[in-house]
């Protein structure tokens, strides 16, 4: 029995929204793709041509394309946005190229370039990231998003585009990490899996204040540690060790470290069982 209500519904809210929202598959495409043009070795298809002239038009044409949806509504030039996006790609290039040199140079299991560039999902994640910062600078709505969920959807790294990071960049390991809209990043930042960079409670009125942490250069975080609010400074050259939970900003060279009590006890006094089923 067809429900003809909710066809209705369905039926309604799509004539008010189609034209406005692009291709979610074609957004993900065009991203992976612009990756692959940016560093052909990572191409899904071994005999790739490693780069030409019209696949750089090809890419501007798609995103062009893309961009089409939101042009009408909100009173922009698709061609120009795209022009303005690709002058923006050599320099984002060359922070991508520091960030996977970083990840060589920290990362004693990393053999070469190479394998940062086509392995690590730490490098993935911030590649996205960069591409969709630019979007988002421009004012291009939703793409970006797209793009930086498609990135943490790979790779359970969450970085909103909107955040600020500087140069050699370094997210290792990286499953569970989170980088809030607000976050400003220096240089030469290492993070480790689990970190969150994340904004206390704010309402939904306050939504354009700075509301996640400003992470100054040279700094480490390890695993677990959660850094929230945005008037959160961590002073340069500090470490913030696993599991450490912070609200209020560090001065300069600080070591922040959680302590806790470990117990050793004898497996054959302890009564409750430990081969727990979950």
């Amino acid at each position: 029995m067809s429900n003809i209500a909710l066809f209705e519904k369905i039926k309604v809210f799509n004539n008010e929204h189609k034209e406005y929202i692009p291709s979610k598959q074609e957004i993900e495409l065009f991203a992976d793709e612009l990756l692959d043009f940016l560093f052909p070795l990572r191409a899904r298809y071994s005999n790739s041509a490693p780069f030409s002239d019209l696949k750089y038009e090809l890419l501007f044409k798609k995103l062009e394309l893309l961009l089409a949806p939101f042009a009408e509504k909100n009173n922009f030039n698709a061609a120009a946005l795209s022009t303005a996006f690709f002058h923006n790609l050599s320099p984002v290039f060359d922070l991508l190229l520091l960030d996977a040199e970083a990840i060589q140079r920290f990362d004693p299991a990393a053999n070469s370039i190479e394998e940062v560039i086509t392995a690590y999902p730490g490098f993935y994640a911030v590649s996205l990231y960069r591409i969709s910062h630019i979007l988002y600078t421009l004012g291009i709505p939703t793409i970006p998003r797209i793009i930086s969920e498609h990135a943490h959807s790979k790779t359970g790294i969450d970085i909103h585009p909107g955040a600020t990071i500087g140069k050699s960049f370094f997210i290792d390991h990286g499953t569970g990490v989170v980088i809030g809209e607000t976050t400003l990043i220096g240089d030469n930042v290492k993070i480790y899996q689990g970190v969150t960079l994340g904004a206390l409670q704010v309402s939904k009125a306050q939504a354009q204040k700075k509301r996640h942490p400003t992470i100054e250069d040279n700094v480490m975080i390890y695993s677990g540690a959660t850094i929230l609010g945005g008037d959160t400074l961590i002073g340069h050259d500090s470490v913030i060790g696993g599991n450490v939970w912070l609200t209020a900003g560090v001065p300069s060279f600080s070591l922040v470290f959680a302590t806790h009590e470990v117990k050793v006890r004898n497996s054959k006094e302890f009564v409750e069982p430990i081969d727990f089923v979950i």
